[in-house]
């Protein structure tokens, strides 16, 4: 590479600047500015760079959101396309996920609306449950337990119904569209759609997927309500006080195992057993072990008057609990089967004995592989049992826990009257505690044990639950999980992957826990009988039920008499329907409220001509375990046994979660909660939470990989700001340029120079990516696309070098109309990639160019022609692009930044302020192959010296250099791609004079026009 060379005359650089920037000289300078100013053409528009929201979205709200959703549906002609709403809960002020969520289906629905479909667009409020039931008590300030039902379902309901107002007004801030009234919204309180959700339940019902049994379920006692598996978080840090304890063999019970037995008659022989709940302890019958399982009959040091049994492979494991120990023999697990024991509280309560079961789920990887069994509590307990015949569905299992999580008096019985101190207790609180001091009082423990493990938690409450035996309705999973697997094999997922954690979760569950013992709820209309409390529930009970409460309304279930509801095959002569029947209370799972949703799109007949009722939903990660499940699940366990195995849904979209700058969960206790209002509307602090507006906030949803779990925050803030402020600056040029003027003449493609014609390849290369980009939910990419156009390609390049043709040319000349072409097309297109991301920006720049108050939606996308595509276009641009990089490294260094120096030790020379008063030469080698390189820079001649933003551009060979000596030179090299030889490119004072219009060096003499300028002034 040939080395760079610096010419400089005698006379310094600053002392000729110093001459020629006299006083005079700069007054008559500034006279002669003022003299042509208003003969350039200089932007003029009224769109603000800096606009407050309330001026450059607050106009628009209305216009692009529900004016906007009413007017699509009702004149638009493309297809339909339905997103329907996962219900958020009524209850409180919305959350960034609210706002994420909500932000991203708009996003859908208006890239939908700007394509010419129509949209269906229904958003919906989930209303029921114990949130809202707790809320409207709170306000009511009285007692729960001595306030009547009635009262509480009437204060919930206006506590729902308010909830849903003030949501609904923080959702319009969003620049959602959508239309908010009653009639064009659900909520799951809703008449119609509550006895929807009622005949969806009779359907599942007559094809006996519906069944009522007495066995362990997740319980809440902070909700005071059963719970399905969709409704518990699991912590990886719960405490529970384990303990180890012993049950002592009966000796008055024979035992098959000689060796066992002769050991017995000698001496006391125990079963060591470990647990996590010893609150369960009082429901213990049996003690299970793994008949395959080898175990040792030991004798601790210290204790040698007795044995005790543990699994052999778990003794290295409990050497600390242990001590040393002696093996006085070994017995087989299936010899220890119907092996009687004490129950461990016998000492405080005469009990009869009970029996040691084999069980599978009985392992060596903890404890000490005898498991205590209390089937009340516990589901593999109450599945070991239940295969036994050892209880049945029926009450015959221990339980002394009620519906608050506290020991019942029925534990006495167990533990005696000096053990009675415990009635009332929570078991999950001092109940546990007393049991562990009546374990030491009858001398069974051995240890407590503090034990760190994953526990179960009430996702709404966020306190830890129980397993308990209760009466519930199940809904039968097992029988339909296989089809309901099969219609999702029609679904498409996004992200791909979370398709295997839907698929996961159904595959897991063989019954939903349907109903909960809330008072505010959609209640499961089944009628019990008084003296046995034995349910019916059928296709019949459910026809007469359902008709009265079409008739009357769901408050006749609670308010009304029992009479009204007992069909005349279950009346009985001569007594009254109440002297033999109750109406059940139990309410049906939120979930099943929800998961009903799809029937409206089938009652309004979306289905027709339709594989799906709903093209996309869209829910945040934690839906899978609960929203995505239940849609499906009841769809398919509703639908006809003719009917083939499709999903409500087409498509699944899911998002994570949101974070906090520092990737921290959103907290009250970390107080580092954001607002989305606070974001769009400012906080009392102006300066520390300024009003972004709601564009920002949606460019921040767009922005990030939404799938994955995301941060925001103050500084993500100001850079989303930033980033918008730049589209929106690079959109402020070019309706400044083209003025309202839509008459200036467009040019044709062929007609175009080389710059425009690669503006607008990458015109379509964005807007090909943003198609597919909204096409597939990838809206980062579209962003991206975005925002590298308007800054790189426009602010950077394009709009930076035209600024000379646009402010001097004439604007009837075909270079400038070239660029007003150009900048009418790229506005017209970035506004139809924007707008389903930032419609208030759209809607603000289609206002500036067309003020007749419609919206830019109501005019369909309409995609570039492929003609636009010139990808050698591109080509050439790109190795212009080279070559300016070179030119640009030049005047730098004529300028005398030191970021440009070849090195720390060049002699650095500040010979240039602007690039204009600079020249360059591009040297092409004698004989060089003029058919790449040279030859495009030879055919763009006249066009580098706009590219380059320099006075004049020369390209020629060394033979035609001739001799002369600049007063200054900067030069480099540059190889020719494909090619051995490099071009040489210097960099030198412009020859001619500054032209007082426009600047350039190109005029003949001092305060004189150039010929471009002369043209143009005097036409």
């Amino acid at each position: 590479m040939r080395a760079p060379v610096v010419f400089t005359w005698k006379q310094p650089w600053n002392r000729r600047v110093q001459n020629f920037y006299s006083t005079a000289a700069k007054a008559k300078k500034g006279a002669d500015k003022n003299v042509y100013t208003n003969t350039l053409l200089l932007p003029k528009t009224s769109f603000k760079l800096h606009a407050d929201p309330s001026e450059s979205e607050v106009p628009f709200q209305e216009r692009t959101g529900q004016s906007l959703y009413r007017w699509q549906w009702k004149n638009a002609k493309g297809p339909l396309w339905v997103l329907h709403d996962g219900p958020p809960y009524a209850n409180g002020n919305l959350h960034m996920g609210h706002a994420l969520n909500k932000i991203l289906k708009d996003i859908i629905n208006r890239f939908h609306v700007s394509m010419g479909r129509k949209v269906n667009y229904i958003p919906g409020w989930d209303c029921h449950g114990l949130p809202i039931e707790n809320k409207a008590l709170q306000e009511l300030g009285q007692d729960p337990s001595a306030t009547p039902s009635n009262t509480i379902r009437e204060a919930a309901h206006a506590t729902a119904k308010r909830e849903i107002a003030s949501q609904k007004q923080q959702f319009r801030h969003f620049g959602i569209m959508a239309d908010w009234s009653d009639e064009t919204t659900y909520r799951t309180l809703d008449p119609g759609y509550e006895l929807r959700q009622l005949r969806i339940f009779q359907k599942m019902v007559e094809k006996g997927l519906v069944y009522r049994h007495y066995r362990p379920v997740h319980y809440s006692p902070s909700s005071r309500s059963a719970l399905a598996e969709a409704e518990l978080v699991y912590k990886d840090d719960h405490i529970s006080h384990s303990v180890y304890v012993t049950f002592e063999v009966d000796r008055k019970i024979p035992i098959k195992n000689l060796v066992l037995q002769e050991l017995v008659s000698t001496m006391s022989v125990r079963l060591l057993v470990w647990t996590t709940t010893p609150w369960t302890l009082t429901a213990n019958m049996g003690i299970a072990v793994n008949p395959e399982m080898t175990y040792s009959i030991i004798r601790r040091t210290g204790f040698e008057d007795c044995a005790e049994i543990v699994a052999q492979d778990r003794l290295a494991s409990l050497s600390d609990l242990l001590g040393t120990v002696e093996i006085i023999g070994e017995v087989q697990g299936s010899d220890l089967v119907d092996v009687a024991y004490t129950p461990i509280f016998t000492p405080l309560a005469p009990s009869i004995p009970l029996k040691i079961i084999p069980a599978s789920h009985v392992t060596s990887d903890s404890g000490t592989g005898l498991v205590h069994c209390a089937p009340a509590h516990g589901a593999e307990d109450y599945h070991a049992f239940l295969s036994l015949g050892l209880v049945s569905t029926s009450k015959n299992m221990v339980c002394h826990v009620d519906g608050e999580g506290k020991f019942t008096s029925e534990v006495v019985d167990i533990v005696g009257e000096s053990g009675a101190g415990i009635v009332g207790q929570e078991v999950l609180g001092d109940g546990s505690r007393a049991v562990v001091e009546l374990l030491k009082k009858v001398g069974a423990l051995v240890k407590v044990q503090r034990f760190k493990h994953r526990y179960p938690y009430d996702w709404k409450t966020d306190k830890p639950i129980i397993v308990t035996a209760t009466s519930q309705w199940f809904a039968d999973l097992d029988s339909i999980k296989d089809n309901a697997l099969c219609a999702l094999g029609g679904v498409s997922f996004f992200p791909p992957q979370s398709r295997n954690r839907l698929e996961s979760f159904i595959r897991s569950r063989s019954e939903w826990c349907i109903s909960r013992q809330r008072v505010w709820g959609v209640p499961i209309p089944a009628l019990h009988r008084l003296d046995s409390d034995q349910a019916v529930l059928d296709t019949a009970s459910l026809d007469h039920i359902l008709s009265v409460i079409e008739e009357k309304g769901i408050g006749h279930w609670w308010n009304g008499p029992v009479d009204d509801f007992i069909p005349p095959a279950l009346r009985e002569k001569g007594q009254a329907g109440s002297e033999v029947w109750r109406k059940g209370t139990d309410t049906m799972d939120v979930w099943f409220d929800s998961g009903t949703s799809w029937s409206m799109l089938g009652e309004a007949g979306f289905g027709e001509g339709r594989k799906h009722l709903a093209d996309v939903c869209l829910e945040g990660s934690d839906q899978h375990r609960g929203w995505f499940q239940s849609q499906l699940l009841t769809a398919i366990g509703s639908a006809t046994p003719d009917t083939a195995n499709v999903s409500p849904y087409g498509s699944l979209i899911t998002h994570g979660m949101v974070l906090d700058q520092s990737g921290k969960k959103m907290s009250k206790s970390l107080g580092n909660i954001i607002s989305p209002l606070t974001i769009v509307l400012g906080g009392k602090d102006r300066k520390k939470e300024p009003a972004y507006g709601a564009d920002v906030l949606r460019l921040w949803a767009a922005t990030v990989e939404y799938w994955r779990d995301m941060s925001i925050g103050p500084t993500v803030l100001r850079q989303v700001a930033e980033s918008l402020r730049k589209i929106r600056n690079s959109a402020r040029f070019m309706l400044g340029s083209i003025n309202d003027d839509t008459s200036f003449g467009r040019v044709p493609r062929e007609e175009m120079g080389l710059a425009e014609r690669y503006v607008m390849h990458e015109l379509y290369t964005l807007e090909q990516t943003a198609l597919e980009g909204y096409s597939s939910y990838n809206f980062p990419k579209v962003i991206n696309s975005l925002t590298n156009f308007a800054n790189i390609t426009l602010s950077s390049l394009y709009l930076d070098f035209t600024k000379d043709c646009l402010y001097a040319n004439a604007r009837s000349s075909l270079e400038r109309r070239a660029v007003v072409t150009v900048f009418d097309q790229a506005l017209t297109t970035m506004t139809s990639v924007l707008a389903p991301v930032l419609p208030h920006l759209a809607e603000d720049i289609h206002n500036t160019r067309n003020p007749d108050g419609s919206s830019m939606f109501m005019t369909s996308w309409k995609p570039l022609n492929s003609k636009w595509k010139d990808e050698q276009a591109a080509k050439d641009m790109a190795e212009l692009l080279r070559v300016r990089g070179v030119v640009r490294l030049l005047l730098e260094r004529a300028r005398g930044n030191k970021s440009a120096a070849i090195d720390a030790s060049y002699p650095q020379h500040k010979v240039l302020r602007n690039s204009l008063e600079a020249n360059v030469d591009i040297i092409l080698p004698d004989g060089a192959d003029r058919t790449g390189l040279g030859a495009l820079l030879q055919r763009e001649e006249s066009f580098l010296k706009t590219l380059f933003i320099v006075s004049d551009v020369v390209v020629t060979d060394e033979g035609s250099l001739g001799t002369s000596s600049p007063e200054w030179l900067y030069t480099e090299t540059l190889a020719i791609t494909g090619s051995d030889e490099d071009l040489a490119i210097r960099v030198r004072p412009a020859t001619l004079h500054k032209c007082p219009r426009c600047w350039t060096y190109t005029a003949p003499a001092d305060d004189t026009l150039c010929s471009r300028c002369i043209e143009t002034v005097n036409p």
